[in-house]
């Protein structure tokens, strides 16, 4: 099996990665043998789009032109990453109701017309990538979700939508809420009970899937 891991946040010890290491730790129990790659955004953030990578995907013309250029090269880079990997494994905080500029960043780099999103003859979004599991650990120090939310939440329908749109469904979210409230031992406690309801049942006929 191969994991691609990537987390978000800038802070080494942050709620977020100990949410998707975690996770990697659920999947490794799966899979031992598993090989993890990971894309640190928090750390090494990507560039935002270029001038260049904006003109090369305006349209099939330009993009043939600027097939060279370094910016698209770096889009290229990233989608055979989602490409090779059997499972994605997400970390990131909530900032101000959705997903950190870096995560943004490497989304507008996947997300690309002709490459992971077709169209339909009726105009309609038709995703070219392999369906396969993601699993989504959030941190938020407020809560967003549940009977008890305190703010808007645009950040899981934002990446369902995102995701969806390069054929990408399978997603499983685990939202560590009130991170700024609550104390170590109940963060801790909250974390394992998020790790309990992971679903693994996808990951062999995932696998199964790509090998065929």
């Amino acid at each position: 099996m191969n994991i691609l891991l990537i987390d978000c946040s800038p802070r080494p010890n942050s709620h977020s990665r100990k949410l998707s290491a975690a996770i990697i730790a659920r999947l490794l129990a799966v899979d031992p043998a598993a090989h993890v790659t990971r894309r640190d955004l928090g750390r090494e953030p990507i560039p935002h789009a270029e001038t260049s990578y904006a003109t090369a995907i305006s349209s099939p013309g330009e993009l043939a032109a600027w097939q060279s250029d370094s910016a698209v090269r770096l889009s290229e880079q990233l989608i055979q990453e989602v490409e090779a990997a059997d499972v994605l494994v997400i970390g990131t905080p909530m900032n101000n109701f959705t997903v950190p500029s870096v995560l943004k960043a490497w989304i507008d780099q996947v997300l690309r017309m002709g490459r992971t999103i077709g169209a339909a003859a009726t105009g309609e979004k038709i995703g070219l990538l392999q369906d396969k599991p993601v699993y989504i650990g959030i941190a938020s120090g407020g809560i967003f979700t549940g009977d008890h939310a305190k703010q808007p939440d645009f950040l899981i329908p934002y990446l369902t939508a995102a995701f969806g749109c390069v054929g990408v469904t399978s997603l499983q979210f685990f939202p560590l809420q009130a991170t700024a409230f609550l104390d170590e031992e109940q963060l801790n406690a909250d974390r394992e009970a998020l790790i309990s309801t992971m679903d693994t049942t996808n990951i062999g006929r995932t696998m199964l899937g790509a090998a065929q």
